[in-house]
């Protein structure tokens, strides 16, 4: 379609996600962030699948964040309660990419500001090269975002720094306070990116999720309690693998007789 305005190519059990609105630096338009809610769920619910990359169109942006264009309009089209309505669905589709079953990694090819900071730091994890910086906006006009993003990237005293004080994070600082995990030059970045996924899509993919659903899940939780639930879920939910299905391998090469 010549209005999509999100390109999914699959490749390799891989599903690439790119934001494409090149002219407005892939700036998050309603249009945007309903097709990659809906990206992100098809993808999840594809057998195929097994982790997702989200990128931005050129070398310039990730996404320059909110359309401020789309925002004037809409504050002058729609009542209070109206955008606040408006508002819940876009904030549910942000938190839906950050829960994403799947796992999620940004490929950090240029600037991500404000929502698109939000929505980076939403994501397991981030490959950037030297075009990538971060700024979360918000405290600079008066509204709130990322406190419960950040800080599981970063932890709290950077997470702080960067929400109170709202200043450009560059792509080598951004490596080393860990909102990157991975730093690469630009002609490496795709194929960076593409190494570590097709990794997570390779491996057992009940296993990789079931990982993320309880990493999710126990963030909130005593060291006793993760035990638990990880006692529970490998019980009830995804028995550990027996030794002749988790090595096989090493079993047949070692010939080793299993009853």
């Amino acid at each position: 379609m010549a209005d999509q305005v999100v390109l999914v190519e699959k490749t390799e059990g891989v599903a690439i996600l790119t934001l494409n609105r090149p002219e407005q630096l892939n700036a998050m338009n309603a249009q945007l962030s309903a097709e990659l809610r809906g990206a992100v769920a098809r993808m999840s619910a594809d057998d195929e699948i097994g982790c997702l990359v989200i990128t931005g169109t050129g070398t310039r942006a990730f996404s320059a964040g909110g359309d401020i264009h789309e925002q004037r309009d809409d504050d002058r089209r729609y009542t209070q309660a109206e955008l606040d309505a408006r508002n819940a669905v876009r904030a549910r589709g942000s938190y839906e990419i950050s829960a994403c079953p799947k796992p999620t990694i940004g490929m950090m090819n240029g600037l991500a500001y404000g929502g698109a900071a939000v929505l980076a730091s939403s994501l397991d994890m981030r490959v950037g090269c030297e075009h990538a910086s971060f700024r979360f906006l918000a405290a600079a006009y008066g509204r709130i975002n990322s406190t419960w993003t950040l800080p599981n990237q970063v932890g709290w005293p950077i997470a702080k720094e960067l929400l109170f004080s709202a200043r450009v994070v560059e792509a080598e600082e951004a490596w080393r306070i860990g909102l990157l995990n991975h730093l690469v030059p630009r002609d490496q970045l795709r194929a960076k990116t593409m190494e570590l996924a097709k990794t997570i899509a390779g491996n057992n993919r009940g296993a990789v999720m079931g990982i993320k659903a309880l990493l999710l899940k126990q963030m909130t939780q005593s060291v006793e309690e993760q035990w638990d639930e990880e006692r529970r879920f490998t019980t009830e939910v995804m028995r550990n693998a027996k030794a002749k299905e988790a090595f096989p391998e090493f079993i047949a090469r070692k010939g080793i007789q299993l009853g």
